[in-house]
């Protein structure tokens, strides 16, 4: 067996215990339901983008896990360009939370951010055992990588003014779930506390 490469492939990030993991914040909203998932979105984005500002001042990484919208042939910039120049509904949520230079991304083609993604191995090469996870829907995307981040053994916050549903109600149980089943913390953003000292 050979031996475990140190870096990632040339690219070798900082060790973090806590990562933030945004699951389909780069969205075009432009499906059925898209539209009352939007108007609950945007103001969980706003919230999302103020903790976004505090974990890079803590020094969090910040991880972008997106559905490639079905196109094989895409990828997360060109989502991103998408969102922003194409006229769609989502160009508002998209502009409060772009991503940095030095923040990571990786394409998921279902719902869970785990399932045939290489986000795995990234959290382990970041040596992340907390992840903070936010994004849309919170009834289905964030609750299968939630479920997902559970059974890898994660400890788990799930930021509950960060998340947004097509209804209230779907919102409402998934945080229950996430909570009752999958051990999940579910404060308030704002009431997040976040590690002095994040580094190994």
């Amino acid at each position: 067996m050979p031996k475990r490469n140190p870096s990632l492939h040339g690219a070798v990030p900082e060790k973090c215990k806590t990562a933030l993991l945004l699951v389909d914040v780069i969205n075009d909203f432009e499906f059925p339901g898209g539209g009352d998932l939007f108007s609950r979105a945007l103001p969980a984005a706003r919230c999302l983008r103020r903790l976004k500002r505090r974990t890079k001042r803590a020094g969090i990484p910040v991880i972008y896990a997106n559905d490639n919208f079905g196109r094989w042939q895409s990828d997360f910039r060109a989502q991103v360009d998408h969102c922003l120049n194409d006229g769609v509904r989502g160009e508002e949520v998209v502009k409060l939370l772009l991503p940095d230079e030095d923040d990571f991304f990786v394409l998921k083609p279902k719902h869970s951010g785990f399932f045939a993604s290489s986000l795995g191995l990234l959290l382990g090469y970041l040596g992340v055992e907390t992840l903070i996870i936010a994004g849309f829907a919170g009834d289905i995307c964030v609750l299968y990588t939630v479920n997902d981040a559970y059974m890898r053994d994660f400890h788990l916050i799930i930021p509950a003014d960060c998340i947004a549903s097509e209804t209230p109600e779907g919102n409402r149980h998934a945080l229950a779930h996430m909570r009752r089943y999958l051990r999940a913390r579910t404060p308030d953003s704002k009431r997040l506390r976040l590690p002095r000292k994040n580094r190994k």
